[in-house]
């Protein structure tokens, strides 16, 4: 079957945790012992340093871009080469041409396909559908991220409009019998299979899955009920999502009664002595964290974790039109349809991996549970001596803030993370480990859909020329606030055929063939195989200032930074024949893997040692100043895991085939898995903050996948990298073990036997329950002598 390629945003789990979670001020912690500052090995390629010096340079002075890139732009007389240097978009009619373009080399594809009767016919159906598929990809992936992207409205609309043609296209495509009874018949045949690589063989596998996954072998009418009802699920999602609402919109006290909230909000709030709190956003949240007045915080979290009827009205329907579809196509709930293709592969294996997982939280849990209990017990102020619901933000942040600080002032860590360090010390951290690096590149005219997105091409010590990445990555208005990572075309071999296509075409708008295959976007043969190569686009928020200063981040930003530079190393590095199975198109439950483990990166001695500096001074960063902040962020992390643990059991619970019974209640199945596997306080009755977990639109069934990426990364790290201890977090014998074992695999390979190898761990290699169980006892909690 045929789809788009997936954005990956910074979402998961980890926007709903940092909604509750307490905003952690930097502390001291006395007893911390501060080892060493490692001295990182020099092992820079010829001409790299002063690409590294450039590098920084882009990025943190304004005036050096700008003169970096002024030949370019001036260059081809100013006409422009096109987004992304595709020569069709140079106007925005050209996202039409470029539709059209695409479609008929589609169609013919599809003929060819369909044609197919000899074996040597039939060894070519995975690869021309692989094709196919590219097609339809390199249209869509680009439409939908510049229709969302791009500041021109003109432009704008016309992506929308080629999205709208190709998507369609593609639909009609996946309801095509023509083309899974070819596969099937390919399939089938013993000469065909033993001449196709183990890529080809798990590509056939993946887009057969996939037919089966939307219904072609059903009868006609049952197809088509199948694709109405996946269209109206495709309309409910959003609508429950972009819909969510309380049932109180604000809450209102006496001014008197909000003692210990910053005063200067509660008097931006308040009218005529009466302080009304909107239900949703941050005041909400921070009264939650600072009213003294038990009674008011109740009130408050009341209102804040009750969704409105019409709210719950949406979800539930949207609930039961999927496992109505997963019974269309002989599944038993609308879970098991979902994880057939992923790591877990049954519900059952989900809840393995959950309960094992909750039993090894469970005394963390207790202990800070303990803590809390002991500081509402100490309070003059509470009501009773029994932890609530609605008193545990407020004691956390009372705990926390017990702590004294050296760092108060916000931007005492950020001034040794300027976003042009932060970018050198992902480089040099990819060519200790991987033997790649980033080098500045100018933009054309066109090329960029804003004057401040820098090109970077990933170059390697062995490969050469191997991704294209623009980083869009400074604050601007009207853009997006959320972090994500989009691949905007996949890898895949370009094969002689598709040149001597373009060869015959004589399209003028391009200078040969090789360019002509690519649509004028990057391509290589370095390697001795021409390939596009992976064009990726990094979406940051990162606030400039007006005082010339460069960017400075946040310790989370750069956290936040190095999770999208983890997916995207994920694209760079796992350069595949095929792009059904290149880098990120992987397993949904191994795809956050690569980026949860470069948080661990970014907070490892190490690899701060290859890059942290004052913007000002140079000098390097006192390292212990990151381990406090990480002490103090990890002070309630297992009541953190416990709300993310009771979410997954929600979801699953959701898409099983509960939403068919009579009685099927979300609010009453929400409280009462907090009641039977929680440990803290669960939500009183009369609440359903379930209208508010918008993740059970795009996460249906799924939503554990963070958690046991986090886990499979928090292993990785200590088996690996060894917790970084002794600098193996920059030893290119280490990396390359990532890299042989998991990240050059894509989704080519069974992650199950990616994870055994990298690890060295048998146990886990067929993926069966009790390896789901296995992962889950490993727990999320770094044990002693971890870093």
């Amino acid at each position: 079957m045929f789809k788009k390629s997936l954005s990956r945003q910074w979402i998961c789990s980890r926007c709903i945790q940092q909604q509750r979670q307490v905003r952690r001020r930097l502390g001291t912690i006395s007893a911390i012992r501060h080892e060493p500052r490692p001295v990182p090995i020099d092992n820079a390629a010829p001409g790299a340093k002063h690409d590294d010096r450039t590098l920084r340079s882009i990025f943190d002075s304004p005036g050096f871009w700008n003169e970096f890139s002024y030949s370019a732009r001036q260059g081809h007389k100013g006409r422009s080469l096109g987004l992304f240097q595709n020569r069709y978009l140079t106007e925005p009619q050209g996202f039409k041409e470029f539709a059209n373009v695409s479609m008929e080399k589609a169609k013919r594809i599809v003929e060819r396909i369909r044609k197919a009767s000899s074996v040597e016919e039939y060894k070519r159906v995975v690869r021309d559908m692989d094709r196919l598929g590219d097609l339809l990809c390199r249209v869509v992936d680009i439409s939908d991220f510049v229709r969302v992207t791009h500041p021109d409205p003109r432009i704008q609309t016309a992506a929308t409009e080629a999205y709208g043609m190709m998507f369609e296209f593609m639909n009609i495509l996946n309801t095509t019998t023509d083309l899974n009874s070819q596969l099937t018949v390919a399939m089938q045949m013993p000469e065909v299979i033993a001449s196709w690589s183990q890529e080809e063989a798990c590509v056939a596998e993946t887009l057969r899955t996939d037919f089966v996954k939307s219904a072609i072998d059903l009868p006609r009418a049952e197809r088509e009920r199948f694709v109405t009802l996946s269209q109206e699920i495709s309309e409910a999602g959003p609508t429950f999502v972009d819909n969510m609402a309380p049932e109180r919109a604000k809450v209102s006290f006496p001014s008197s009664r909000l003692k210990g909230m910053d005063p200067v909000l509660v008097r931006q709030l308040t009218k005529w002595g009466q302080t009304s709190i909107p239900t949703l956003g941050s005041p909400a949240t921070l009264a939650l964290r600072t009213v003294q007045d038990e009674d008011v915080r109740k009130d408050i979290y009341m209102a804040i974790r009750t969704s409105s009827r019409q709210t719950i009205e949406r979800l539930e329907d949207l609930l039961t039109k999927r496992v109505e579809l997963a019974k269309l196509s002989k599944y038993e709930s609308y879970a098991h349809l979902a994880l057939g293709d992923k790591m877990a592969k049954t519900p059952e294996s989900v809840d393995r991996f959950l309960q094992a997982l909750s039993a090894e939280n469970k005394k963390s849990v207790e202990l800070e549970m303990s803590e809390l209990v002991k500081a509402k017990t100490s309070d003059s102020n509470a009501l009773t001596s029994t932890l609530q619901a609605w008193d545990r933000g407020y004691y956390t942040t009372q705990i926390l803030s017990s702590f004294p600080s050296r760092t108060r002032k916000s931007d005492f860590l950020s001034s040794y993370f300027s976003l042009g360090t932060v970018m050198q010390g992902l480089s040099r951290l990819f060519t200790h480990l991987y033997g790649i690096r980033f080098v500045p590149h100018e933009t054309m005219p066109g090329e960029t859909w804003n004057s401040d997105v820098r090109r970077l091409d990933v170059v390697s010590e062995t490969d050469g020329h191997v991704a294209v990445l623009y980083c869009d990555l400074f604050s601007r208005h009207g853009k997006s606030p959320n972090p994500a990572h989009f691949t905007l075309r996949c890898s895949r071999e370009i094969t002689q055929i598709e040149l001597e296509e373009a060869k015959s075409s004589n399209n003028t708008l391009f200078a040969s063939p090789e360019e002509s295959a690519n649509d004028g976007m990057a391509f290589s043969a370095s390697s001795g195989v021409l390939k596009q190569l992976p064009t990726i686009a990094l979406i940051c928020d990162f606030a400039t200032s007006p005082d010339k200063r460069p960017s400075l981040l946040s310790f989370n930003e750069v956290q936040t930074l190095f999770h999208e530079m983890g997916h995207a190393i994920h694209s760079i590095l796992g350069r595949t024949s095929f792009q059904t199975v290149s880098g990120t198109r992987c397993a949904t439950d191994f795809a956050e893997l690569p980026s949860v483990l470069m948080e661990h990166f970014a907070a490892d001695p190490t690899v701060l040692a290859l890059f942290a500096r004052h913007y000002q001074t140079d000098e390097p960063l006192p390292h212990g100043l990151v381990a406090e902040r990480l002490i103090l962020n990890k002070r309630f992390e297992g009541a953190d895991a416990e709300d993310q643990i009771l979410l997954s059991m929600v979801d699953q619970a959701y898409h099983s085939s509960l939403p068919l019974q009579a009685s099927f209640n979300t609010t009453q199945i929400f409280l009462d898995i907090q009641r039977e596997h929680g440990v803290l306080p669960p939500d009183p009755p009369g609440t359903s903050w379930q209208g508010f977990f918008g993740h059970l639109f795009g996460y249906g069934s799924s939503y554990y996948s963070y958690l046991f990426d986090r886990v499979l990364a928090k292993r990785i790290w200590r088996v690996v990298f060894k917790s970084g201890h002794a600098s193996a977090s920059i030893d290119r014998g280490n990396g390359e073990r990532m890299k042989e074992s998991v990240l050059k695999w894509g989704g080519s390979r069974d992650p199950w036997k990616c994870l055994a190898e990298v690890l060295q761990d048998s146990r886990v290699e067929g993926g069966d329950e009790k390896a789901m169980g296995l992962v889950g006892s490993w727990g999320l909690k770094e044990r002693e002598g971890e870093r």
